[in-house]
Order: C-alpha cells, then sequence, then structure tokens
C-alpha cells in the first residue's frame, strides 16, 4: 500500500521488523523513529503502521504457530524477510478487518519480488491465500491436554514464562495476567501539583477539545488516561509542563516514599532516567525538601534534565553516578531513597511487546544478581528512620518478593507498611506487610512491584 506521497507503508514495517529481530533495539524506539522520519504522512496511514507493527509483535508466536499448519518449512527455519511478511500477512488476514485478504496477499507477494525473493513469491502466495480461505477451521492446541501450549499460543507468550506464572500465580490469575497485557495500554498522565482546581478544570477541557478524551484513573486524583494520545508532545498543557506522561504504578512509587507519616528533606533516586518518579517527587517537596536523581550516563540523566526544566522545577539536582558504585559522601544522607532498578520488564510487555522474546530464565538471575549490588549500596544512603523503596516493573518473583525478603534479612531494615500511599482498592494484607504487586488485568496498571523498608536505629 502506497501513501499519496509514494511511500510503501507494508515496507517500512517490515524493515522495523527486521531491524527489531537482530535484537539491536526496541520494537517501540524504532517504530517512533520511522513514525518521527514520516510525521508527514497522513494520520490513516502512520496508524496503519503503528497498528501492523504492534500486532505482528505481539501476536508473533500465534501468528507463527497458524503460519506453521499451512507451511511445509516452519517459520522459525524461513528466511527472516519472508518470515516477516507471511507474519504481516496473516496479521492482516485474522485481525484487520478493514484490510482485505487479497491485498494482504498481493502487497507480500510484491514485497518479496522487489526484495529480490522473486523464487520465493509463489510460496508466501500459497501460504497467504490458504490461511486466508481456512482462517475460519483454524485448530488450537488443546487447552485441557496442553494448558501450557494453549496458553502460550493464544496469548502470544513464551511457554516459559507461562509455566513460571503459572507456578507464582495459578491458572486463572495466569489468564488474567496474559489478557491484560494484550489488551490496549492507553497514555496516561499526571497533572502537575502546582496547578489551581480552575487550570485543572482548563487543561482538562483543552484536552477534550483536541480529542485526547481524557478520563479520570480510578487509583489518583491527579492521573488521567488519554483515549487518543498520538502526539503527546503536542497536547495543549505538555511543552508548559503543566502535565507529565508517566503510569499510575511509578506515581505510586513517589506516593509510597512520600507517605504523610514522616517527614522529608532530602530524597534520593539513585536509577532515575528518564526522571518520572524524581520530577513527581520534587514537585511534592516543592519549598520544603530537594531530590537528587542519578542515573548511569550523560544520555539517561538528559532524560530526567529535559523533563526537570520543562515541568519549571528549582529543587531538583541530576548527577551521573553509576548505582553499582558506592557513593561515601552520601552514607546515611538521605531521609528517602527510590531504588527503582533495572529489571527484567515483564510487567510492560503490554507497551514494549519485544521483551517478551529478549528476556530468558537466565537473564532474570543475571538481573537479580545486579539489583543485590545496587541494593546494598542503596542500604547505606538511608537515614537511622529513614525509608527505602525498592520497585520494579516487572512480574517474576525472584525479583520483587524473594528479593524484599533478602534485604530484609541482610541489612538493618524492616518492611514498612505501603498503606499510606495506596488507594483502598489496592489495600491488602501483603500492602500492609509492606508488599504490593500489581498485575495487569487484575489492577488497572502496568506489572508493578513496590516495597518500602525503614531503617533501624
Amino acid at each position: 500500500m502506497k501513501t499519496e506521497s509514494g511511500i510503501n507503508t507494508r515496507a517500512l514495517v517490515l524493515d522495523i521488523l527486521l531491524e527489531m529481530e537482530n535484537g539491536q533495539e526496541y520494537g517501540s524506539l524504532l517504530l517512533k523513529n520511522v513514525l518521527d522520519k514520516y510525521d508527514y504522512l497522513e494520520s490513516r496511514d502512520k496508524a496503519f503502521i503503528k497498528r501492523l507493527t504492534e500486532g505482528v509483535t505481539e501476536r508473533r508466536i500465534q501468528l507463527d504457530y497458524v503460519l506453521g499448519r499451512f507451511s511445509k518449512t516452519p517459520p522459525a527455519k524461513c528466511k527472516p524477510l519472508i518470515r516477516n511478511l507471511l507474519r504481516m500477512g496473516a496479521y492482516q488476514i485474522l485481525f484487520m478487518d478493514n484490510v482485505p485478504d487479497s491485498a494482504a496477499c498481493n502487497e507480500a507477494v510484491k514485497l518479496a519480488e522487489k526484495r529480490h525473493f522473486q523464487q520465493l513469491k509463489g510460496f508466501v502466495n500459497g501460504v497467504l491465500r490458504s490461511l486466508s480461505r481456512e482462517k475460519e477451521k483454524l485448530v488450537w492446541p488443546d487447552k485441557e491436554k496442553e494448558p501450557v501450549l494453549w496458553l502460550s499460543v493464544m496469548y502470544s507468550m513464551p511457554e516459559w514464562i507461562v509455566k513460571m506464572w503459572l507456578a507464582d500465580y495459578g491458572p486463572e490469575t495466569t489468564e488474567k495476567i496474559l489478557a491484560g497485557l494484550l489488551e490496549p495500554r492507553p497514555v496516561t498522565i499526571r497533572l502537575a501539583e502546582r496547578l489551581t482546581e480552575e487550570e485543572r478544570e482548563e487543561l482538562l477541557a483543552r484536552l477534550e477539545e483536541c480529542g485526547a478524551s481524557p478520563a479520570a484513573h480510578p487509583y489518583l486524583p491527579y492521573a488521567y488516561m488519554l483515549q487518543k494520545s498520538d502526539g503527546v508532545a503536542s497536547l495543549p498543557g505538555f511543552a508548559r509542563g503543566m502535565f507529565a506522561v508517566q503510569d499510575v504504578s511509578s506515581m505510586l512509587v513517589t506516593e509510597c516514599a512520600l507517605d504523610a507519616a514522616q517527614k522529608t528533606d532530602f530524597l534520593l533516586d539513585i536509577c532515575a532516567a528518564p526522571g518520572g518518579k524524581a520530577v513527581h517527587a520534587s514537585e511534592r517537596l516543592a519549598g520544603r525538601g530537594r531530590v537528587e536523581a542519578r542515573d548511569i550516563s550523560e544520555s539517561k540523566t538528559g532524560l530526567i534534565l529535559e523533563n526537570a526544566r520543562r515541568m519549571g522545577l528549582s529543587n531538583l539536582e541530576i548527577k551521573v553516578w553509576d548505582a553499582t558504585v558506592p557513593d561515601e559522601k552520601m552514607k546515611g544522607a538521605a531521609d528517602v531513597v527510590l531504588a527503582d532498578l533495572p529489571c527484567s520488564g515483564l510487567g510492560v510487555i503490554g507497551r514494549k511487546a519485544d521483551i517478551k522474546y529478549r528476556v530468558t530464565p537466565e537473564s532474570l538471575q543475571e538481573v537479580a544478581a545486579l539489583q543485590r549490588r545496587i541494593l546494598t549500596n542503596a542500604a547505606e544512603y538511608v537515614k537511622p528512620g529513614g525509608t527505602l523503596v525498592y520497585s520494579t516493573c516487572t512480574i517474576n518473583k525472584e525479583e520483587n518478593e524473594r528479593q524484599a525478603a533478602w534485604f530484609a534479612d541482610n541489612f538493618p531494615f524492616s518492611l514498612r507498611s505501603l498503606d499510606g500511599g495506596l488507594p483502598e482498592a489496592l489495600k491488602d494484607k501483603e500492602s500492609k506487610a509492606g508488599m504490593c504487586q500489581l498485575l495487569p488485568g487484575i489492577h488497572k496498571t502496568d506489572g508493578f512491584f513496590i516495597a518500602a523498608f525503614v531503617r533501624e536505629g
């Protein structure tokens, strides 16, 4: 399909998918770069590129299972270009009702020929046309006999992750998580602390007028979900720092860290980029406390600086520092330490679908070991009686509950109730004990883990 300007949108999608398979960049970044480069395209063309790229990535396992029913050569053994052409065609046939099956087939064949795979265009055509004819009669794995395979195929999740969640959460909760990760993820914004009630109402009215349709989030009064969010940076109020883009799970970390039960003069965020939590905390502490936000490189701290400047903050300092390196000058200096640490990212698969193909059981062990190195340093920075809040954007007990238990067992800290920072809907016996695991499909957030500790002495 060519646009009025002669750009083949399917060719752009194919290039993104091929580059994604090389594993150098996340698909979300590759997609953003293409949409930025071709910003002059019509909205419908950009929407097509986005839908097809994200859809093929999200449903890759299911698509490969279906294609394997119609191809003597399994997708995994096909040439990368042919494999991705087949996935693109299959996604359009199965999930895009506004695209005629004939167009999905024909355009795939044309792309195969244009990319010098003339000898395989008949193969591509045959597989996709067979799928088109038989799509109403597809045979799926037996849910009763092969529950792991069924969940893996129907929700397009690697089997080893399905097995891990089944062991930790059981079949009912696991299926809810898997279904939740496939649901559309609205962009969530946090209104700036400094806004008056009148300014808030005016901003929301302007967002409504431009089609963003903000809807109040049930967990926090300043959080809103945008029903239409293409080009957030161009929305009213963004450039003036009237709101920040941030998931509610991330907002809740700051709520738990700045529980009204304690006085906070200095908060240290040791892995802060892109800065959502540090900026939120800085706004909350304006006029009475300061925040230092750190990350490992100039490129990462640059993201924090960009957000801080846009939000007009004066009590936020930014520093390049590797969190695995101890900082003797910071010992016992912070009332609150935020440790939102590197993790496997399984909780945000709904926004970055290719995470599930990158992560491995071995990488989970590696990241858990890295977290312990950083937590060992972070513990030193907390004042006696101060708070350390540990968080991740994953769903993995090795990185979450078991990590929190390890920390409490090995350092002079005890778990502290999270209930002072959580809405009523999230309070339970686990949050009272100091830990909260948010799950897609069950909670109205990304998958996130929060634990709070108080330093003894």
